[in-house]
């Protein structure tokens, strides 16, 4: 860590125990904490923010290269004119398709279900007898 040894984190400790003291020292280590932890989260918020940046950056690129590539499929690809099918009126249906809407398919009726004999009453168990507990001296059974 920031290329301190720990003999030399050990010194910084010991430095710190005397000049602070030990009364206010676990004061002193919790504030250096909390802004620590202050420091990190800026840190991260900006980081985050720039990263945001760069992807919005990287897909404006790709949105323009997508598009010059659409359009030049789209020219290398284009039927002339003459070619294209006149879709202004209506158009006609197709004779294969007369039928609509289909007919219902036909109803399978399922093979019947042999009937099961009736179950048989079941007797009722006898209940175990609880343990028989030992009355204390004075107790009424």
């Amino acid at each position: 860590m920031f290329g301190i040894d720990s003999s030399e984190l050990a010194l910084i400790a010991l430095v710190a125990l005397l000049v602070i003291g030990p009364k206010d020292l676990p004061k002193v280590m919790r504030w250096l904490g909390q802004w620590t932890g202050k420091a990190r989260a800026m840190s991260r918020h900006l980081r985050t923010g720039f990263d945001a940046m760069m992807r919005e950056a990287e897909m404006e690129e790709m949105q323009k290269i997508w598009a010059q590539q659409n359009e030049a499929i789209m020219k290398a690809t284009s039927l002339p004119e003459h070619v294209l099918p006149d879709l202004s009126g209506p158009v006609p249906l197709d004779p294969d398709f007369a039928g609509w809407p289909d007919p219902a398919p036909p109803v399978v009726e399922a093979p019947p279900v042999a009937e099961t004999p009736p179950k048989k009453p079941r007797k009722p168990r006898a209940k175990k007898a609880a343990a028989a507990v030992p009355a204390e001296p004075g107790e009424a059974a």
